[in-house]
């Protein structure tokens, strides 16, 4: 049961970073899970933030910067490629 919230807080902190940032995440749904997931662990080895809720094993305040680094960066590289 945990590995299901812990997917489906991925893809909600996913989406809300793709909203902040005015773009849509390649991928759709699956997308925004592995931009949330990825984003948490990103925010989590870069030390940001660690306060706020813990939801589903997620920080999620950590996350969410995450997660928009991870799109922005993913932004630059299909820029890149076009």
């Amino acid at each position: 049961m945990e590995f299901i919230i812990y997917i489906i807080i991925g893809g909600l902190i996913g989406w809300l970073a793709g909203g902040i940032l005015g773009r849509n995440v390649p991928g759709g749904v699956p997308g925004n899970i592995i931009a949330g997931i990825v984003g948490s662990w990103i925010g989590g080895e870069l030390g940001l933030f660690t306060v706020g809720p813990v939801v589903g094993g997620i920080q999620i305040i950590p996350a969410l910067i995450g997660a928009i680094i991870f799109i922005i960066v993913l932004s630059l590289i299909s820029k890149n490629r076009r």
